[in-house]
């Protein structure tokens, strides 16, 4: 059966070596006489250890190689052979003697063993004994091209590790605990926007076919800064195998990847793919996870889609597709793809070439800043393998230059399954070092200064009907105020309540609308200000029924000081304002304005008058609302919300306001 772990190369390159020596026996499948060694025991040993490994019984293997050299210590094939294996087992030191001793012996014979020695010393961080070894194997006029290929990118790869070793990140790795992780394989994790629920794959194994195993989720909870027991997630867990799960930042929403067996089985009744692997959701009603459903045809294709990541905005994709196939080793690079307004995601867009390279890129995660991207690659400069990386977005909302997260978090080895938490703090990685509870544990370490994302914050509340307090579902936007851009689109759920994320440093528009309600607008502000994770913005959000007389504040409408021109950040609100009115074809609407006692009465009325015009005659032009639908009125100081005997209390008086006239 296909597995998601398989497919995403989470065992450091076992895949890829294991091959190799396969390949190795099998090409010297030769009959007595035509080794470099004529002792007939260590020709048996050498047989008979070939059969053992394809046999997967590693131990007898090992034996059978090591009685073959100690038989014939000049016996080329076997130091070879054996290197490949110590490679597998992770044991680069003791490959690396067996590779010098299988050169020293005939250099010129198995020339390709400069360039598994080459592998060896990088997989053990010899960077400058790698160099000189692919080096080496450059030289020899008849060699793969493929391989000279790879040396020549391994070469640059030496010289850059060379500088980030001297260089070290601080970083000490932890294991999670017990509550996480146990025996088995655990990996690919997922965090909520609050840092509170953690989601992770679990590898475990299939009593009726030994040796298979079946890839669920687990959920915990941190309780008193520790992650509780995991348990199955058994309305998504299925036969088949499930992995790299995402959430939204409230939790309510997961996207994930499922894979089919050789014969198109998903584990599932009713769980249908379009490839090898696809990419399903499931959304959280009432506490309860949903039956989990296709993310669609623009999303997966006939090639396999997996390790989605969606992004805290509540409308953004980003996955890895691959080029059809078990096993691809190309072509695979991150796509994005957005939520449009009827619900499903648009065309993949794939990103731009700081970020996909001419390699392979896998593990990709968007911080819920929204602002910085981790990923995995093996195409930019690293360490050899496949190493992790941080891309910034730009003002202008490109990715910026791939950066390498650095040494000791990257190794000469695979390195990925990648993740940070929401407060920027502690990053998260899947490893089978040495101290662990068995196989695959997660892991944490506590993320250095110069590769962390952007301080975020979040905010939590509840919306409900103004007059009944009966919680409501509704749409919640966050807007910068500056760019206009939306920055969140989310909803509360059936209970009212809602969750998004906020970044440091901005200036935002909040607006809430629903069908039957006026919309509700307000602004707040981070500019400058020091953000605390621990400490959320709580908004408890009233909703007006439309109604004849009911008046809603505009707080997002802005006017240099006794002026009734519209500052730009005035044009976010004013577009919702327009599209409520669309919405609402045969809403009649007064807008009003307001000043504090500042000023005379007449001045201030006029200027209120100015205002409110102001206010109607952008919606004509612009909103293209019919003139018929709207009335202005200046107000002056006459009615004021709190009385002018503060500079905060006047900021509360002058405001811009619209009265449903009619219906």
């Amino acid at each position: 059966m296909k597995s998601i772990m398989n497919f995403l190369n989470i065992r450091i390159g076992i895949f890829f070596i294991a091959a190799f020596f396969t390949t190795l026996l099998n090409a010297q499948n030769m009959p007595p006489g035509q080794y470099t060694s004529t002792n007939k025991k260590a020709i048996k040993y050498f047989e008979e250890s070939k059969s053992f490994f394809r046999n997967r019984n590693d131990v007898e293997a090992e034996k059978k190689i090591q009685a073959a050299i100690k038989e014939d210590p000049n016996f080329v094939e076997a130091y070879s052979a054996y290197a490949d294996f110590l490679v597998m087992k992770k044991k680069p030191s003791l490959a690396i003697e067996n590779y010098k001793k299988a050169i020293q012996i005939m250099p010129k014979f198995m020339t390709d063993n400069n360039f598994y020695l080459g592998k060896a010393y990088q997989s053990n961080s010899q960077f400058d004994d790698a160099k000189l070894a692919y080096q080496n194997y450059l030289k020899f006029e008849r060699i793969n091209p493929t391989m000279k290929e790879e040396a020549e990118k391994q070469i640059k790869n030496c010289e850059f590790a060379a500088t980030l070793v001297k260089n070290p990140k601080n970083v000490k790795p932890v294991n999670v605990g017990a509550g996480i992780n146990t025996i088995n394989d655990e990996y690919f994790p997922a965090i909520t926007g609050d840092g509170k629920q953690f989601m992770y794959t679990r590898a475990l194994p299939r009593i009726e076919l030994p040796g298979a195993f079946n890839e669920d989720f687990f959920i915990s909870t941190k309780i008193k800064d520790v992650w509780q027991v995991g348990i199955p997630l058994s309305a998504i867990n299925s036969l088949g195998n499930e992995g790299a799960p995402t959430l939204s930042a409230d939790g309510n929403i997961m996207l994930f990847a499922s894979c089919a067996d050789d014969f198109g089985d998903y584990g599932s009744a009713d769980r249908k793919g379009n490839g090898s692997c696809d990419i399903f959701y499931s959304q959280k009603i009432n506490g309860k996870w949903s039956k989990p459903q296709n993310a669609g045809s623009y999303i997966n294709t006939a090639n396999w889609e997996t390790q989605p990541s969606f992004s805290s905005d509540g409308k953004t994709l980003y996955f890895i597709r691959g080029i059809k196939g078990r096993g691809a080793s190309k072509n695979i690079d991150i796509y994005t793809s957005t939520i449009a307004d009827n619900g499903k995601f648009g065309s993949p867009i794939k990103l731009n070439a700081n970020v996909n390279s001419d390699g392979n890129e896998e593990s990709v995660f968007i911080h819920p800043d929204n602002m910085t991207l981790y990923f995995a690659s093996d195409g930019h400069p690293g360490l050899g393998g496949t190493d992790l990386f941080m891309s910034k977005r730009q003002p202008n909302g490109d990715w910026g230059p791939a950066i390498n997260l650095g040494y000791p978090i990257n190794t000469a080895n695979d390195d990925n399954s990648f993740l940070v938490d929401p407060a920027g703090n502690l990053a998260y990685f899947a490893s089978d070092r040495e101290g662990g509870f068995g196989g695959l544990d997660i892991y944490q370490f506590e993320l250095p200064q110069d590769i962390r994302p952007e301080k975020i914050t979040f905010a939590k509340g509840k919306i409900y009907n103004a007059k009944t307090k009966a919680p409501l579902e509704a749409n919640f936007d966050l807007i910068d105020l500056e760019t206009g851009l939306n920055i969140t689109k989310s909803y509360s759920g059936s209970n009212g309540e809602f969750f998004v994320t906020l970044t440091a440093n901005k200036n935002y528009l909040v607006n809430v609308n629903k069908g039957g309600f006026l919309f509700y607008s307000d602004n707040f502000s981070l500019k400058g200000k020091e953000t605390d994770f621990n400490k959320p913005y709580l908004l408890d959000i009233p909703l007006e029924p439309i109604d004849t007389g009911n008046v809603v504040e505009l707080k997002n409408i802005f006017f240099d000081v006794d002026k009734a021109d519209l500052k730009p950040e005035s044009k976010a609100e004013l577009a919702k304002l327009a599209n409520f009115l669309t919405q609402n074809a045969t809403l009649k609407i007064e807008i009003g304005g307001h000043t504090d006692s500042d000023g005379t009465k007449k001045t201030n009325q006029i200027l209120s008058a100015k205002r409110a015009e102001a206010v109607q005659q952008y919606l004509i032009n612009t909103g293209n609302i019919d003139e018929d639908r709207l009335s202005f009125k200046g107000y002056g100081d006459s009615k004021p919300k709190v009385p002018n005997t503060s500079p905060e209390n006047k900021a509360k008086n002058r405001r811009t306001e619209f009265k449903v006239t009619g219906k």
